[in-house]
């Protein structure tokens, strides 16, 4: 049996760098980084300020990152 999803959260965009290809998205003042693979669109641009909902999973070096944002 698989773990349960974690649950959706609702935030923003704070920062992105299409250059680099990753940014941030802030929710309930917590911040989490996310590589433009996680947008769900397919687009991997974000704009900052634009409002997105996401997963919060566990990622690269032991910090939690934002996943499946959309």
């Amino acid at each position: 049996m698989s773990a349960p999803l974690p649950a959706r959260r609702q935030g923003r965009v704070v920062s992105y760098d299409d250059a680099a290809g990753f940014g941030e998205v802030e929710a309930a003042g917590e911040r989490f980084w996310f590589h433009c693979t996680q947008i769900l669109d397919g687009s991997r641009h974000a704009e900052a300020g634009q409002p997105v909902g996401f997963r919060v999973v566990p990622g690269h070096c032991g910090r939690w990152e934002a996943a499946e944002v959309a």
